[in-house]
C-alpha cells in the first residue's frame, strides 16, 4: 500500500507545531535542538524507538572472530563504535593504531574521537553519507585489507553485498542487538507535523508500533541514506533529508527547512 498517496506538504510555518525526534533527549542543555525549538516556536518530543542491548564478550566468543587479525573496521553507526571497542576493552584486546576505519558519514567518523587518535589517513567516511560513495572509497582498499563490520543481528545487506560482490575477506561480528521499544502511546499522543527517523530499525519500530499509519500530510526526515530508503520501502516520503551539502546534521536539515518554510 501507498502510504504516502494522500502526502500534501505544510504551507505556513504556523502548521507546525508538534515535532517527534525519535531518539533520546539530549542532556545537555545548550543542544542545538533547544534552540530550534524557541526560534521556531515549536514542541519537540523526544523518545527513542529503538534500544540496544549489548552482546556479552563471553558470548561474542562463541562466534570465534580474531579482532587483532583484521586490519580495517566498517562502522555504519556510532552504537557499533561503542559496542566494538567495548568488546575490545571486555576481552583485553588492543587495537593497532594501524587499523583504518570506514565510516558511514562524517558525524560517526569524529565520534571515533572519543576512542583513538583520530587521523586522516586512517578515518575514511562518505562524505554525502550515503553507502555508494563509502565503497568508492573502499575500491582502493578492497584488496590488501582485511575488513570487520561490527553490527547488531540486523545487518545492513548493502555493506555485506558489496563485501561479498569484490571478494573481499571480511567478518561480520555480532556485538549488539537493537529492539522495539513500546512507543504506541507516545506516537498517538500528538498529532506530529515533522517525525524525524535516524536509522531504518527506527522506521521498522515505527511501523510495529503504528501499523495502520497514513502519512496524509506528516512531513518526514531522515538521516543517513539506509534510512532514506527505509522510510520510501515503508511506503513514505522523505522530506528532510541529511546529511547533505548544506546541512551535516538532523538538526540542521530542520533549521534549514523551516527557515525556507517562513520565507514563503
Amino acid at each position: 500500500m501507498d502510504r504516502n498517496s494522500e502526502f500534501k506538504e505544510a504551507k505556513t510555518i504556523k502548521e507546525i507545531q508538534n515535532v517527534l525526534i525519535t531518539q533520546a533527549k539530549p542532556n545537555n542543555e545548550k543542544s542545538p535542538y533547544f534552540d530550534l525549538a524557541r526560534k521556531y516556536k515549536i514542541d519537540l518530543c523526544f523518545a527513542p524507538f529503538i534500544r540496544v542491548e549489548p552482546i556479552p564478550s563471553k558470548e561474542f566468543r562463541k562466534q570465534k572472530i580474531d579482532i587483532p587479525s583484521y586490519t580495517a573496521v566498517i562502522f555504519n553507526s556510532k552504537n557499533a563504535i561503542d559496542h566494538f571497542f567495548r568488546t575490545c576493552e571486555e576481552m583485553r584486546i588492543t587495537v593497532s593504531q594501524d587499523v583504518k576505519y570506514f565510516c558511514i558519514t562524517e558525524s560517526v567518523a569524529l565520534y571515533l574521537q572519543k576512542f583513538i587518535l583520530y587521523r586522516k589517513r586512517k578515518v575514511f567516511f562518505s562524505s554525502d553519507g550515503t553507502s555508494n560513495n563509502l565503497f568508492e572509497i573502499m575500491e582502493k582498499y578492497k584488496d590488501q585489507e582485511r575488513f570487520l563490520y561490527p553490527c547488531s543481528q540486523s545487518f545492513d545487506s548493502e555493506i555485506t553485498n558489496w563485501l561479498n560482490s569484490n571478494n573481499c575477506d571480511y567478518a561480520i561480528p555480532v556485538l549488539y542487538e537493537i529492539i522495539s521499544n513500546d512507543v504506541k502511546a507516545i506516537v498517538e499522543k500528538n498529532h506530529y507535523e515533522i517525525i524525524c527517523f535516524f536509522t531504518p530499525l527506527g522506521v521498522k519500530s515505527f511501523i510495529e508500533n503504528c501499523p495502520s499509519f497514513n502519512q496524509n500530510g506528516t512531513l518526514i526526515g531522515a538521516f543517513g541514506d539506509n534510512t532514506r530508503k527505509a522510510v520510501i520501502a515503508a511506503g513514505f516520503h522523505p522530506d528532510i533529508v541529511a546529511p547533505n551539502p548544506k546541512a551535516p546534521s538532523m538538526v540542521s536539515a530542520l533549521e534549514h527547512f523551516l527557515s525556507e518554510i517562513v520565507k514563503k
